[in-house]
């Protein structure tokens, strides 16, 4: 699993601009519903099964858009954590989210990677997680970014045996 593709991308800083949020801008508590609040937005985003998260680092407290709960399994209703989040990515997903992870939060970078995760009803999934770092005073004070279920593009043979 250490093998999974590493991508450093940007793309999501200007999907994310286009919809008036800026990186190094003061910290928006409410980033994930002044995004589903945008009715372009959250349609573009769920048309291609795509949910939005955000991660206060100052207290780790997770925000969800729907699409994220429904790519984990779990009702949009329950709280998560990060905690039991980590605990759903397969082991060697979860090494290299947590290295990537705080590689971001230091260096100040985004990151995509695909990792494997297993939904709350043991399902297998395959999820492109993107991540960029919000800053205030140049300092990273929360992770915000978007997941994906991409297990088709890992169908054949080879990638179903987990």
């Amino acid at each position: 699993m250490d093998s999974l593709p590493l991508f450093h991308s940007w793309p999501l800083y200007e999907a994310l601009a286009k919809l008036g949020f800026s990186p190094s801008s003061d910290v928006d508590p409410n980033f994930v519903a002044r995004l589903k609040s945008t009715d372009t937005s959250e349609k573009t985003l769920a048309m291609q099964g795509v949910g939005v998260w955000a991660c206060d680092l100052a207290d780790e407290k997770l925000s969800w858009s729907p699409e994220v709960h429904q790519l984990f399994g779990l009702p949009e209703d329950e709280p998560v954590t990060r905690a039991f989040t980590a605990s759903r990515y397969e082991a060697g997903s979860r090494r290299v989210m947590e290295r990537l992870r705080a590689y971001a939060i230091e260096h100040r970078r985004g990151f995509t990677m695909d990792a494997m995760i297993r939904r709350a009803d043991g399902d297998l999934r395959w999820m492109r997680l993107r991540a960029v770092p919000v800053l205030r005073a140049d300092k990273v004070v929360r992770l915000t970014g978007t997941k994906q279920d991409i297990t088709a593009e890992y169908d054949g043979p080879g990638w179903r045996g987990f």
